[in-house]
Protein backbone atom coordinates (compact mmCIF):
# COMPACT_ATOMS: atom_id res chain seq x y z
CA UNK A 1 0.00 0.00 0.00
CA UNK A 2 1.31 3.47 -0.91
CA UNK A 3 2.15 5.61 2.10
CA UNK A 4 0.34 8.94 2.10
CA UNK A 5 2.45 11.86 3.21
CA UNK A 6 0.11 14.69 2.21
CA UNK A 7 -2.29 14.31 5.13
CA UNK A 8 -2.52 16.96 7.84
CA UNK A 9 -1.76 14.35 10.50
CA UNK A 10 1.54 13.50 8.83
CA UNK A 11 2.50 17.16 8.68
CA UNK A 12 1.69 17.64 12.35
CA UNK A 13 3.63 14.54 13.41
CA UNK A 14 6.60 15.56 11.26
CA UNK A 15 6.61 19.05 12.81
CA UNK A 16 6.42 17.60 16.33
CA UNK A 17 9.29 15.24 15.54
CA UNK A 18 11.44 18.05 14.18
CA UNK A 19 10.74 20.23 17.21
CA UNK A 20 11.73 17.35 19.49
CA UNK A 21 14.94 16.63 17.54
CA UNK A 22 16.00 20.27 17.26
CA UNK A 23 15.09 20.94 20.89
CA UNK A 24 17.14 17.96 22.01
CA UNK A 25 20.14 19.12 19.98
CA UNK A 26 19.92 22.64 21.37
CA UNK A 27 19.56 21.37 24.94
CA UNK A 28 22.61 19.16 24.50
CA UNK A 29 24.65 22.01 23.02
CA UNK A 30 23.61 24.35 25.83
CA UNK A 31 24.66 21.80 28.44
CA UNK A 32 27.88 20.95 26.61
CA UNK A 33 28.88 24.59 26.07
CA UNK A 34 27.79 25.90 29.48
CA UNK A 35 31.24 25.56 31.11
CA UNK A 36 32.82 27.57 28.27
CA UNK A 37 30.06 30.18 28.39
CA UNK A 38 30.41 30.55 32.17
CA UNK A 39 34.18 30.83 31.85
CA UNK A 40 33.88 33.55 29.20
CA UNK A 41 31.47 35.49 31.43
CA UNK A 42 33.91 35.23 34.34
CA UNK A 43 36.78 36.48 32.21
CA UNK A 44 34.74 39.36 30.82
CA UNK A 45 33.59 40.56 34.24
CA UNK A 46 37.04 40.31 35.74
CA UNK A 47 38.55 42.21 32.80
CA UNK A 48 35.96 44.97 33.20
CA UNK A 49 36.47 45.23 36.97
CA UNK A 50 40.23 45.46 36.56
CA UNK A 51 39.88 48.00 33.76
CA UNK A 52 37.70 50.27 35.92
CA UNK A 53 40.32 50.32 38.69
CA UNK A 54 43.09 51.14 36.25
CA UNK A 55 44.59 47.70 35.73
CA UNK A 56 44.80 47.66 31.94
CA UNK A 57 47.20 47.94 29.03
CA UNK A 58 46.11 51.40 27.82
CA UNK A 59 48.68 53.44 25.93
CA UNK A 60 48.05 56.90 24.54
CA UNK A 61 44.42 57.07 23.48
CA UNK A 62 43.99 53.33 22.94
CA UNK A 63 41.85 51.04 25.04
CA UNK A 64 43.30 47.67 25.98
CA UNK A 65 42.50 45.14 28.67
CA UNK A 66 45.05 42.95 30.38
CA UNK A 67 45.62 39.63 28.64
CA UNK A 68 42.99 36.97 29.17
CA UNK A 69 45.83 34.57 29.97
CA UNK A 70 46.67 36.47 33.16
CA UNK A 71 43.30 37.96 34.11
CA UNK A 72 42.62 35.42 36.88
CA UNK A 73 46.02 36.09 38.49
CA UNK A 74 45.62 39.86 38.15
CA UNK A 75 42.14 39.70 39.63
CA UNK A 76 43.43 37.75 42.63
CA UNK A 77 46.33 40.19 42.97
CA UNK A 78 44.36 43.44 42.92
CA UNK A 79 40.87 42.52 44.15
CA UNK A 80 41.20 41.88 47.88
CA UNK A 81 37.54 41.45 48.83
CA UNK A 82 34.26 40.59 47.16
CA UNK A 83 31.27 41.84 49.12
CA UNK A 84 27.53 41.32 48.84
CA UNK A 85 25.27 44.01 50.30
CA UNK A 86 21.71 43.01 51.17
CA UNK A 87 19.95 45.81 52.98
CA UNK A 88 21.93 46.41 56.18
CA UNK A 89 23.83 43.14 55.86
CA UNK A 90 27.29 43.03 54.28
CA UNK A 91 28.97 39.67 53.73
CA UNK A 92 32.07 38.44 51.94
CA UNK A 93 31.51 36.14 48.97
CA UNK A 94 34.33 35.00 46.68
CA UNK A 95 31.77 34.43 43.92
CA UNK A 96 30.16 37.88 44.11
CA UNK A 97 31.33 38.57 40.55
CA UNK A 98 28.93 35.86 39.36
CA UNK A 99 25.84 37.72 40.62
CA UNK A 100 23.56 38.58 37.69
CA UNK A 101 22.78 42.30 38.07
CA UNK A 102 19.95 42.08 35.53
CA UNK A 103 18.17 39.43 37.62
CA UNK A 104 18.77 41.39 40.82
CA UNK A 105 17.16 44.49 39.28
CA UNK A 106 14.12 42.41 38.36
CA UNK A 107 13.99 40.99 41.90
CA UNK A 108 14.08 44.50 43.33
CA UNK A 109 11.19 45.58 41.14
CA UNK A 110 9.19 42.61 42.40
CA UNK A 111 9.63 43.77 45.99
CA UNK A 112 12.61 41.59 46.89
CA UNK A 113 15.86 42.76 48.49
CA UNK A 114 18.54 43.18 45.87
CA UNK A 115 21.96 41.67 46.31
CA UNK A 116 24.51 44.34 45.47
CA UNK A 117 28.00 43.09 44.54
CA UNK A 118 30.90 45.34 45.51
CA UNK A 119 34.56 44.65 44.84
CA UNK A 120 37.33 46.09 46.98
CA UNK A 121 40.71 46.49 45.32
CA UNK A 122 44.15 47.77 46.26
CA UNK A 123 46.49 49.40 43.75
CA UNK A 124 49.43 51.74 44.27
CA UNK A 125 48.54 52.19 47.92
CA UNK A 126 44.95 53.26 47.13
CA UNK A 127 41.71 51.45 47.93
CA UNK A 128 39.09 51.13 45.21
CA UNK A 129 35.43 50.16 45.51
CA UNK A 130 34.05 48.85 42.23
CA UNK A 131 30.30 48.54 41.66
CA UNK A 132 28.59 46.91 38.66
CA UNK A 133 25.65 48.86 37.23
CA UNK A 134 23.05 48.28 34.52
CA UNK A 135 20.54 50.45 32.68
CA UNK A 136 18.76 51.16 29.40
CA UNK A 137 20.16 52.99 26.39
CA UNK A 138 18.42 54.01 23.18
CA UNK A 139 17.96 50.52 21.75
CA UNK A 140 18.86 48.03 24.43
CA UNK A 141 20.76 47.39 27.66
CA UNK A 142 23.81 49.35 28.76
CA UNK A 143 26.01 48.43 31.71
CA UNK A 144 29.27 49.22 33.39
CA UNK A 145 31.63 49.09 36.35
CA UNK A 146 32.45 52.19 38.39
CA UNK A 147 35.53 52.36 40.62
CA UNK A 148 35.29 54.84 43.51
CA UNK A 149 37.21 55.87 46.59
CA UNK A 150 35.56 55.87 50.02
CA UNK A 151 34.15 59.37 49.37
CA UNK A 152 32.46 58.18 46.15
CA UNK A 153 34.86 60.09 43.92
CA UNK A 154 35.17 58.19 40.63
CA UNK A 155 38.59 56.65 40.00
CA UNK A 156 37.70 54.90 36.74
CA UNK A 157 34.83 53.41 34.76
CA UNK A 158 34.09 50.89 32.08
CA UNK A 159 30.85 51.10 30.07
CA UNK A 160 29.47 48.82 27.39
CA UNK A 161 26.26 48.24 25.48
CA UNK A 162 24.27 45.65 23.58
CA UNK A 163 23.06 47.57 20.55
CA UNK A 164 23.63 51.32 20.61
CA UNK A 165 24.15 53.20 17.33
CA UNK A 166 27.62 52.79 15.87
CA UNK A 167 29.64 56.00 15.97
CA UNK A 168 27.14 57.62 18.34
CA UNK A 169 25.76 55.93 21.47
CA UNK A 170 28.10 52.99 20.93
CA UNK A 171 30.96 55.34 21.84
CA UNK A 172 30.18 55.04 25.54
CA UNK A 173 32.88 52.34 25.59
CA UNK A 174 35.53 54.62 24.09
CA UNK A 175 38.32 56.12 26.20
CA UNK A 176 37.54 59.73 25.27
CA UNK A 177 34.17 59.34 26.99
CA UNK A 178 35.04 57.02 29.87
CA UNK A 179 38.15 58.93 30.94
CA UNK A 180 36.05 62.06 31.50
CA UNK A 181 34.48 60.43 34.55
CA UNK A 182 37.76 60.09 36.44
CA UNK A 183 37.75 62.52 39.36
CA UNK A 184 34.04 63.27 39.15
CA UNK A 185 32.18 63.36 42.46
CA UNK A 186 29.01 61.37 43.02
CA UNK A 187 28.19 63.42 46.12
CA UNK A 188 27.95 67.15 46.65
CA UNK A 189 28.17 68.52 50.20
CA UNK A 190 27.38 65.08 51.54
CA UNK A 191 24.30 64.63 49.34
CA UNK A 192 24.24 62.02 46.59
CA UNK A 193 23.80 63.65 43.19
CA UNK A 194 25.14 61.16 40.69
CA UNK A 195 26.77 62.33 37.47
CA UNK A 196 24.89 63.84 34.54
CA UNK A 197 25.96 63.36 30.94
CA UNK A 198 25.15 66.91 29.82
CA UNK A 199 24.86 68.66 26.48
CA UNK A 200 26.29 72.16 26.36
CA UNK A 201 28.36 71.58 29.48
CA UNK A 202 30.91 74.17 28.26
CA UNK A 203 33.70 72.09 29.77
CA UNK A 204 35.20 70.25 26.76
CA UNK A 205 38.38 69.33 28.63
CA UNK A 206 36.32 68.24 31.65
CA UNK A 207 38.42 70.22 34.11
CA UNK A 208 35.54 70.95 36.49
CA UNK A 209 35.25 67.89 38.70
CA UNK A 210 32.87 69.33 41.28
CA UNK A 211 29.95 70.03 38.91
CA UNK A 212 28.72 66.40 38.74
CA UNK A 213 28.67 66.60 34.93
CA UNK A 214 30.56 65.26 31.93
CA UNK A 215 30.16 66.30 28.31
CA UNK A 216 27.68 64.30 26.24
CA UNK A 217 28.54 62.47 23.04
CA UNK A 218 27.27 64.40 20.02
CA UNK A 219 24.18 62.75 18.53
CA UNK A 220 23.75 60.32 21.42
CA UNK A 221 21.38 62.18 23.72
CA UNK A 222 19.18 59.24 24.71
CA UNK A 223 22.12 56.93 25.34
CA UNK A 224 23.73 59.66 27.45
CA UNK A 225 20.51 60.09 29.41
CA UNK A 226 20.55 56.34 29.98
CA UNK A 227 24.09 56.51 31.37
CA UNK A 228 23.06 59.37 33.69
CA UNK A 229 20.00 57.47 34.93
CA UNK A 230 22.01 54.29 35.40
CA UNK A 231 24.68 56.03 37.47
CA UNK A 232 22.13 57.77 39.68
CA UNK A 233 19.69 54.93 40.27
CA UNK A 234 22.25 52.14 40.68
CA UNK A 235 25.02 53.83 42.66
CA UNK A 236 22.60 55.51 45.06
CA UNK A 237 21.85 52.02 46.39
CA UNK A 238 25.44 51.83 47.65
CA UNK A 239 25.23 55.13 49.55
CA UNK A 240 24.42 53.58 52.98
CA UNK A 241 27.54 51.41 52.74
CA UNK A 242 29.77 54.33 51.77
CA UNK A 243 28.33 56.38 54.63
CA UNK A 244 29.71 53.74 57.01
CA UNK A 245 33.20 54.22 55.56
CA UNK A 246 33.19 57.88 56.53
CA UNK A 247 32.46 57.16 60.20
Amino acid sequence: MEKRTDKNSYTVLFAIGMVFVVGSILAFLAMYLKPNIDENKRIEKQLNILYAMGVNNNEGGSLAFVSKDIVADEFSKYVTQQLVIEGDKVTEDTNAYLIDVKKEIAAGKDGGVRRLPLFVGEKDGKTFYIAPIRGKGLWDAIWGFVAMDKNMVVQGVFFDHKGETAGLGANINKRFFMDDFIGEQLKNNGRFTGITVAKGNNDPLNKRKEDNKVDAIAGATITGDGVSAMLKSELKLYLPYFNTLEN
